[in-house]
């Protein structure tokens, strides 16, 4: 017990020296002033520019023809590759002419027989028409003889078609190409009975098909929103609708970064898909090379809006606060500040800011995680002209 009793009088006193010691320490130590934190600022870029909205597209051929014979026969022989590229009017398919060469011939046959019948009605008129005027023959003979003219005439005019028909019908057994483009595979080969145009009974027979390779078309969707931006553009004179002006286009391929195969826009439909809220336009893309191909996917650029004065910042320099996209912008003490911003695309590296800078601002363009608004820091500045040159954003 005397132990516990001394044990208990000595911690006060311990306590107490403790506290002062802390104290006195206290009052001794100094708290060092915070550092202000070095971030890179700059100036955003500013100059004119015309934005170029990017899409989705997909390719398709001009021409699109399904090559199929417009009279019946046995297929004698095919003057092309699969696969070839053919020009307008090349022979491609040769059916046996034979049976349309003796119809032609005997078209022709009955055509001198009505021509000559025709010779002895004209004939037999012209003495009728002699005699009547010296009452050697009747009103009727005589009528008679002229209706045996005329009706002898219009068998001529029959003769005539029927051999035309039947010219045409041997002319139809040269099947050519009915336009420039690339041929796809044989769909019958040598020997095959194939089946002519309505004159067949049924569906003519498929031989190939045609597509046709320079200019192509691109179709692609523009979303409502987007529609109606381009309308509002036009109306105020900025930029041209594409119905009435064939406003430029720049195509990439699925393994292109640039876009290099210019082309125009030459329609735009009627109508907003309900569906899928879009507007379907057309543009027409110069094949020169033939390196596009109807059905490929392919990235479309179509010119949209000229800015006079755009504002280009850093992606690094736009940060995020829940839904909103913003900037820190920096006066002239070094003092941090948040603006809200809409940004666009990128162009040469950049960014577009479409709302919310004027360009005349000293923004943060690395360095965002250290500072928070209102927080002074020590600025290091940096000309986005020279980073923005190392970068090229493809036309």
């Amino acid at each position: 017990m005397p132990m516990q009793y001394a044990r208990t009088r000595r911690r006060p006193g311990f306590a107490a020296a403790l506290v002062a010691t802390l104290v006195s320490c206290g009052r001794d130590a100094s708290a060092p002033a915070p550092v202000a934190p070095e971030v890179d600022v700059a100036t955003p870029i500013v100059r004119e520019l015309t934005e170029w909205n990017e899409y989705t597209g997909r390719l398709a051929a001009i021409d699109t023809v399904e090559v199929r014979p417009r009279v019946s026969g046995y297929l004698q022989s095919v003057h092309f590759k699969e696969g070839q590229v053919v020009k307008k009017g090349d022979l491609l398919f040769v059916i046996d002419p034979r049976p349309y060469q003796a119809a032609l011939a005997r078209a022709q046959g009955q055509l001198a027989s009505a021509q000559a019948n025709l010779v002895i009605a004209e004939n037999d008129a012209k003495r009728a028409e002699g005699l009547i005027e010296k009452d050697v023959i009747s009103r009727q003979r005589f009528e008679t003889q002229d209706a045996h003219k005329r009706d002898a005439s219009a068998r001529v005019d029959t003769a005539k078609a029927d051999v035309e028909e039947a010219r045409l019908d041997l002319e139809y057994t040269e099947v050519r190409a009915p336009v420039d483009g690339r041929t796809s595979n044989w769909g019958v080969t040598i020997g095959n009975l194939v089946t002519g145009g309505p004159s067949g009974g049924g569906q003519a027979t498929l031989l190939t098909t045609i597509v046709s390779l320079n200019p192509i078309d691109c179709y692609f969707d523009v979303s409502e929103q987007e529609y109606l931006q381009y309308t509002r553009l036009a109306a105020s004179g900025i930029r041209p609708s594409s119905r009435d002006v064939p406003n430029p286009v720049m195509v990439a391929l699925a393994d292109e970064e640039a876009f290099k195969h210019p082309g125009h826009m030459d329609f735009v439909d009627n109508r907003i898909d309900p569906l899928t809220g879009t507007m379907r336009g057309r543009a027409v893309i110069d094949n020169s090379d033939g390196t596009l191909v109807p059905g490929m996917f392919v990235r479309i650029r179509l010119i949209g809006e000229k800015r006079p004065r755009a504002v280009l910042v850093p992606d690094e320099a736009i940060g995020t606060d829940q839904s909103r996209r913003l900037v820190y912008v920096v006066d002239d003490k070094n003092v941090v500040a948040t603006r809200t911003v809409t940004p666009g695309r990128l162009i040469d590296g950049l960014r577009l800011v479409r709302d919310g800078l004027t360009g005349d601002e000293k923004i943060i363009v690395s360095g965002l995680q250290r500072v928070r608004p209102g927080a002074t820091i020590t600025p290091h500045t940096v000309d986005l002209g020279a980073a923005a040159a190392n970068t090229s954003d493809p036309k």
